[in-house]
């Protein structure tokens, strides 16, 4: 899989990374452990080389399963994770990267990202100053190659670059949920800033796997996701039913054209979570599928059955004040 340069940086990422909020456990129902180090390893064996995890997710189990999965080729891949709203001091930052190094058993994270913006789901107020003095300190110690930041806005954004270069963004984008082209995407294309799409599947939805009135467990956080719900849950399904002539076309699945769509997008990458390494798989064999100008447009328009019909709210999920909740 041919890698792309993470912003302005020298470090090169795959277009596809594998997510594992799921190997966290919290949240999600039926993982285990064992097929989490598969799926991870069948990642990399697919030449997805760049893993994308955080502290939080499973308090630091993620980070551990990735380590364990990796080890013995970290030379050769590449470790994106993050830093909590609830720890943005300077000194909490500081110590949140130790735990993370110790956790994924290296001495250097190539992408390290700031999760959420001072403030999210009621956390302390911390001006970006001191928590971007943090991360250059990180980075000038060689302990943190770049700096990125996740579920920011393009004015949050702004602010950040001030104090130190970041090479990425991660938002929530999907052919299903594009608030950040509206927002963030001018501003990282005129920039040279990466974006790196968390739920590129908007979480299974673009799988075509969940028939209409499905209903998941109350553990599984998909149920607070907006376009699971109601009416958009409705056209989701209409959308999906005009895509799969297309990736007929290609020979390829619903999720495949998903995430060779987003990829195809200005300088974006997609995180792809899954499960089991038969997933990891096919999720690796979207980056051979080719799509002309022509169907990346009627793919758009497609996609925007939906789109059109959602709020200008960034985030995907309909939260309460449950602070488990806020990990994505």
């Amino acid at each position: 899989m041919e890698k792309r340069r993470l912003g302005i940086s020298d470090i090169y990422i795959t277009p596809i990374l594998m997510g594992t909020w799921q190997a966290g456990k919290r949240l999600w129902v039926g993982i285990e452990d064992a097929d989490s180090i598969k799926a991870i390893r069948a990642a990399y064996e697919a030449g997805i080389t760049t893993i994308d995890t955080a502290e939080v997710y499973g308090n630091g189990h993620s980070e551990q399963i990735v380590a364990e999965a990796l080890s013995d080729v970290r030379s050769h891949v590449e470790y994106a994770t993050k830093v909590f709203a609830n720890h943005l001091k300077y000194d909490q930052v500081m110590t949140a990267c130790e735990n993370s190094l110790k956790n994924l058993k290296t001495d250097y994270i190539d992408l390290y990202q700031i999760h959420w913006p001072s403030g999210s789901f009621n956390s302390e107020h911390v001006p970006i100053e001191e928590t971007m003095r943090a991360l250059s300190d990180l980075k000038q110690q060689g302990k943190i190659r770049a700096i990125g930041v996740s579920n920011f806005s393009c004015q949050q954004l702004e602010e950040a670059a001030k104090y130190e270069r970041i090479d990425s963004l991660q938002p929530p984008y999907s052919l299903f949920w594009r608030y950040v082209e509206k927002d963030a995407v001018p501003y990282c294309v005129a920039n040279q800033i990466s974006i790196i799409a968390y739920s590129p599947l908007a979480q299974g939805l673009l799988t075509g796997k969940f028939a209409p009135g499905h209903k998941f467990d109350a553990d599984d956080n998909r149920i607070d996701n907006k376009l699971f719900q109601g009416e958009n849950f409705e056209r989701a399904h209409q959308a999906l039913e005009k895509l799969q002539p297309i990736a007929q076309q290609h020979n390829c699945t619903l999720a495949q054209l998903a995430i060779a769509w987003l990829i195809a997008q200005p300088q974006s990458h997609a995180i792809v979570g899954a499960r089991y390494a038969e997933q990891v798989t096919a999720n690796a064999a979207a980056a051979t599928v080719k799509l002309s100008d022509a169907e990346l447009l009627q793919i758009d328009t497609i996609g925007r059955i939906v789109t059109d019909h959602l709020d200008e709210n960034p985030v995907m999920w309909d939260w309460k004040s449950d602070w488990s909740k806020k990990t994505v």
